[in-house]
């Protein structure tokens, strides 16, 4: 499960910046964060804490619930593939 919820919020984070337009260098210095980190985030090699969640959300201008609903669509369309 934590490797298919891993692949599932990396995909939602890749599909949320690149709907702003932005580079991961953009997104890691709004959220307080390296750009190799969100380059990790985005291939489902690290897990997000809370704190980088809500980081990411400021940055990409979201609420917590919208990431959340972004993340959950993800996991459904993963499992159906």
């Amino acid at each position: 499960m934590l490797k298919s919820s891993n692949a599932s919020f990396a995909k939602a984070l890749r599909e949320l910046r690149k709907e702003r337009r932005i580079s991961q260098e953009a997104l890691a210095f709004d959220a307080g964060l390296d750009r190799t980190y969100i380059s990790l985030l985005e291939l489902g090699r690290r897990s997000p804490t809370l704190e980088t969640m809500l980081a990411l959300c400021a940055a990409l201008q979201i609420s917590f619930g919208e990431f959340a609903e972004k993340i959950e669509s993800a996991l459904a369309s993963d499992s159906d593939g």
